[in-house]
């Protein structure tokens, strides 16, 4: 073992990509192993490496761990991401679950039926404007600060990156209407550790086409 994180999953975004991100904006280097067939998946199962029969798996400081949110828990605590005390720590929590009922609506986008598409490409559009940038927005406002927790970067500032060059894939002009995200984005996307992953040939992840959802459903079929 190379003492590297090992990150197993499909190659493609999924519910992996938030752990590229957190673990890329604090420096930290990994590797990965990706799924192609329904019989790797299985033998991860038969081996016992997916406590739920799930993944992502992380394998990490001797751990093999599974459940995204407790994959991006560790790590923002490992690597100082996670505020300063309990109150900090309930505010990113509160504000990364915000955005990850978001960023699930995007993650379920390419495996919507065809006839579906532009309804739900609606209502991420609708979401995102009106319930969810808003309370971000006004954050940034009221809090004066760079970041949206003290005034230190932290896990829900990666998230918040993530969601909004995710959304703005979908719908361009989404931040039209707040300056203040505008602004964070322009900061964000000049940290060193986050302008270096979203160079090309980084470990980020392109957009979800037809053969990864086809690997998707062919590595998870029942």
């Amino acid at each position: 073992m190379s003492g590297k994180p090992r990150l197993t999953y499909l190659n493609g975004r999924g519910r992996m990509e938030p752990v590229r991100w957190l673990l890329a904006a604090a420096g930290v280097e990994f590797e990965e192993v990706y799924l192609e067939t329904k019989e790797q998946y299985d033998k991860l199962i038969k081996d016992g490496f997916l406590l739920f029969q799930q993944v992502p798996l992380v394998e990490i400081d001797g751990m093999k761990m599974v459940q995204t949110r407790a994959i991006l828990s560790y790590i923002a605590g490992k690597y100082n991401l996670y505020g300063k005390d309990l109150k900090e720590r309930a505010l990113i929590d509160m504000y990364v679950e915000g955005i990850a009922d978001l960023m699930q609506m995007i993650l379920m986008f390419p495996f919507s039926p065809p006839d579906a598409k532009e309804k739900n490409l609606d209502s991420i559009k609708d979401r995102a404007t009106n319930r969810y940038f808003p309370v971000f927005e006004k954050v940034l406002k009221q809090h004066g600060q760079d970041f949206l927790v003290g005034n230190k970067f932290s896990w829900a500032d990666v998230q918040l990156m993530e969601a909004i060059l995710a959304v703005e894939e979908k719908v361009p002009a989404v931040l039209s209407g707040f300056p203040q995200l505008q602004v964070f984005k322009t900061k964000m996307s000049n940290m060193p550790t986050i302008k270096k992953f979203l160079q090309p040939g980084s470990p980020r992840k392109p957009p979800p086409d037809a053969h990864y959802v086809e690997t998707v459903l062919k590595v998870f079929k029942k």
